[in-house]
């Protein structure tokens, strides 16, 4: 009994965060300040950027200020 407690423990710590693979496809010269930040904050500095970030109320909140800009994975 105690085996199954402890899996059942360690599966429970090995549950897999959901993520979101972000792009940054446009330029950020022509923007304004509150995109620009809202990219750097997502680790975005110019097109061609990839960044991994996780799947949650935040991210998805700053990948609707730019997404116009992005391509969501």
């Amino acid at each position: 009994m105690a085996e199954n407690t402890k899996a059942a423990a360690k599966k429970a710590s090995e549950k897999t965060v959901a993520t979101v693979t972000i792009t940054l496809k446009k330029s950020l010269i022509a923007c304004k300040e509150k995109q620009i930040a809202t990219a750097l904050s997502l680790g975005l500095k110019r097109p061609g950027d990839v960044t991994v970030q996780p799947d949650n109320a935040a991210t998805k909140g700053k990948i609707a200020v730019i997404s116009h800009m992005v391509e969501v994975h």
